[in-house]
């Protein structure tokens, strides 16, 4: 793995909440820190804080509305013209339960359910553009910000247009991301490359919280171990439920539906 003070992780959705105190987090470790977001003026403000509480100058900004996957696109081109190597990347945005969509069904700018969209799609075409990049590091590990709340994929109604729910779109879109990970790692053994997902904590008090039970801090620690422990080095196709390995929803482990998801990703994200 490339030494601490020498990696470059890009963290998405990282101007509050879980994303931002991980990229302080990473930061103040020395290592270069692309802080995603969609606002520029938030996308600033959180660059100049991180970088006055860690001392640290190499935090840099990257601005794309995850809702629209040309915006996607134009965030890897800009990532992968602007830094020479990348060894890190955590998926981490993305909308709850409520909120936009939370009681009527909303779409994002290519038509597609919006928490699908927001939380598994972007994320997953993300990862593909990146993944040259992130190929050709001595060793390099992606991080899937998921969550216990996990439902079944209704591969016959994956935008929910016969029956919406916002709790519903959300638990499909974070099993989404878990059958990613799985997948992903099956691809990448045998390379330098980890694939992870992990619930980081319960109801955290973050904006898409109402109630917090867990603090933001369990959920921090639990995603910088994904990161950047040297005990997990080499660990790839594994959930975690905060610190701990898990089981995640038994659709995860079959192969046909994943299958399914990925070819249907590949159609939805054009590639």
């Amino acid at each position: 793995m490339t030494p601490p003070n020498q990696q470059t992780a890009i963290v998405t959705g990282a101007t509050d909440g879980l994303g931002r105190a991980l990229a302080e987090r990473i930061a103040a470790r020395g290592d270069r820190v692309i802080v995603h977001g969609r606002d520029p003026g938030r996308i600033e403000r959180a660059v100049e804080e991180i970088r006055a509480a860690t001392g640290n100058d190499q935090v840099y900004p990257a601005r794309a509305d995850l809702a629209d996957l040309a915006q996607v696109r134009a965030l890897a081109e800009s990532v992968l013209a602007e830094h020479s190597h990348l060894d890190v990347l955590v998926s981490n945005a993305g909308i709850g339960t409520s909120g936009p969509g939370g009681r009527t069904r909303e779409v994002s700018a290519d038509g597609y359910e919006l928490r699908f969209a927001v939380n598994y799609l972007a994320g997953y075409l993300l990862t593909r553009l990146l993944l040259p990049r992130l190929r050709a590091a001595p060793s390099a590990r992606i991080v899937q910000v998921s969550s216990a709340g996990q439902a079944p994929i209704d591969f016959d109604d994956v935008m929910l247009e016969r029956n919406y729910s916002g709790i519903q779109a959300y638990c499909q879109s974070k099993l989404a991301q878990i059958m990613f990970t799985f997948d992903l790692a099956d691809e990448l053994a045998g390379t330098d490359v980890t694939a992870t997902a992990l619930h980081p904590a319960t109801y955290m008090p973050t904006k898409i919280v109402t109630n917090p039970i867990s603090t933001l801090e369990e959920g921090v620690d639990a995603t910088y171990r994904l990161v950047a422990a040297p005990e997990l080095d080499g660990v790839s196709g594994q959930y975690f439920d905060g610190q701990r390995p898990a089981k995640a929803h038994p659709q995860a482990y079959d192969l046909g539906n994943r299958k399914q998801l990925r070819e249907l990703s590949d159609q939805l994200a054009g590639r």
